[in-house]
């Protein structure tokens, strides 16, 4: 994964990254106000070695070395059962000296002769008490019973307070700002591993990005999605100047530099699986194809669930079956659409051998004259991974254009399209993203400015789709130097 994954990532799973960080410190928050408030008090004690009248230098920096040493054992005692069980009799308290052993810490400087007892309660005022009382009991013990000479009525070591327990006024635990940082970061941490995991394990389709990781064809366009798709599939007629449609006029001005010299210009438009809009891609960019002047005939190839014919507004009882089979002539069937130069050619009705029906000789030769007579000839044909049909016609058909929706198809569902249209030698002449958000990391912003009118200046750049190229438009009914359509129809 590169930088622009992870920025990405951090764009698209913010709201479950901030999620994760406010449940976070939440969490620490209710933990901290939960927890009973504890305080601590320290007495401070200083160790000394007394040192006989007129005593020598060296004498003195010998019991100096002596009360190092002898800090580092002293802080052990003070935890002792001998000294913690006059403390408990002293202050009365209610516990044992195993009890009271884990609240008191002492401590010693490193290279020092001071030692600091720590005691920690829930009432600050006990806790004085106690580090207090243990600072005296400790001395005492230490004096008259564990260093005491024998036969010598005073010790030679002495241990004095230079610093007595105060009253703490506000308590050591629990931190409540520290435990808020440390949920915080902790709750980043995990808000940003589960949005890695989360990419990493989801395998669908989402942008641009994922299609280059699958296949190295170009990508021709992306479609935004539309919820009211269903109710008007013909965006491009039914709201020119929306932003889909003019993803779909953006489609089209891409689809100029494809298969600019692999023959003829005639494309099959299908995808991997069903529901990627497909058939709503073929239709819409037929009729943007035919605003720029172009000749354009759209064929349903799709003979087991046709819906070019109901989405044109057309009558598809009669169609490319009838013609396939020599039934009903091509001129009689072709139907024209809108002002333009559009035809369509519905499927007719549902055959029991389609795969057969689209890889005949009789289909071969249908499409001939159509792109013999058409500048531009679109086949809607069904998903590569359910039927071989849409394989089977790509390779009569100039080049195939695989439609993907975004967050639909999974990747491995497209790298399987790609290399069904491969193992046979089928040209896949590029991928078309449907269904891509409006907003977000994923989104495809186009058409975000106001038209007051649609005005076409794209196709005096087109590769010869128009009459502003120089060359001649033609329409179906065009048959000098070339066989009728007729003809083809009774073949």
């Amino acid at each position: 994964m590169e930088l622009k994954d992870y920025v990405r990532i951090l764009h698209k799973s913010w709201i479950l990254i901030l999620a994760c960080v406010l449940l976070g410190v939440g969490v620490a928050a209710a933990a901290s106000l939960a927890m009973a408030p504890k305080y601590q008090s320290t007495t401070e004690l200083y160790v000394s070695v007394r040192a006989a009248e007129g005593a020598a230098t060296g004498d003195l920096v010998q019991g100096t070395s002596f009360a190092r040493q002898a800090v580092t054992s002293y802080v052990d005692v003070v935890n002792s059962a001998l000294v913690l069980d006059q403390v408990i009799e002293e202050l009365d308290l209610d516990m044992t000296a195993q009890e009271l052993a884990p609240l008191v810490e002492a401590t010693s400087p490193l290279n020092t002769v001071l030692i600091n007892v720590t005691v920690t309660s829930t009432d600050p005022v006990t806790a004085t008490d106690i580090a207090n009382s243990v600072g005296a009991t400790f001395a005492d013990v230490v004096t008259t019973q564990l260093e005491k000479p024998a036969g010598e009525t005073a010790s030679p070591v002495r241990i004095e307070t230079i610093q007595p327990a105060v009253i703490p006024v506000e308590p050591s635990s629990p931190n409540v700002r520290l435990n808020i940082i440390l949920g915080l970061l902790v709750g980043l941490v995990i808000g940003l591993a589960v949005a890695v995991l989360r990419s990493v394990l989801d395998t669908r389709v989402h942008s641009s990005r994922d299609i280059e990781l699958v296949t190295p064809a170009p990508i021709l366009g992306g479609i935004t999605f539309d919820p009211e798709a269903k109710k008007r599939p013909l965006v491009v007629h039914a709201d020119p100047r929306s932003p889909r449609a003019e993803s779909f006029r953006s489609l089209r001005t891409n689809l100029q530099f494809v298969n600019l010299d692999a023959g003829p210009r005639s494309f099959v438009i299908t995808s991997s699986i069903p529901g990627e809009g497909k058939s709503t891609t073929a239709a819409n960019l037929a009729i943007a194809l035919a605003e720029t002047g172009a000749s354009v005939a759209l064929i349903d190839g799709d003979l087991r669930l046709p819906r070019v014919a109901h989405y044109m507004g057309v009558e598809g009882g009669v169609g490319l079956t009838d013609v396939l089979i020599g039934r009903a002539e091509l001129a009689d069937v072709l139907q024209k659409w809108g002002r333009g130069n559009l035809y369509v050619l519905p499927s007719g009705r549902v055959p029991p051998n389609p795969s057969e029906l689209l890889g005949s000789a009789a289909m071969k030769r249908l499409l001939d004259a159509l792109t013999d007579q058409f500048d531009v000839v679109l086949i809607d044909a069904p998903p590569l991974l359910l039927v071989t049909d849409a394989a089977v016609v790509s390779k009569l058909a100039g080049g195939a254009i695989v439609v993907a929706a975004s967050g639909r198809t999974r990747k491995n569902e497209l790298s399987a399209a790609v290399r069904t249209l491969e193992s046979i030698g089928s040209h896949l002449a590029g991928v078309v993203v449907t269904m891509l958000p409006t907003k977000g990391p994923d989104s495809y912003a186009y058409g975000q400015y106001s038209y007051g009118k649609f005005e076409e200046t794209e196709s005096a750049s087109d590769d010869g789709l128009g009459e502003k190229t120089g060359r001649k438009k033609r329409g179906p009914k065009d048959a000098r130097n070339r066989r009728s359509l007729r003809e083809v129809g009774a073949e």
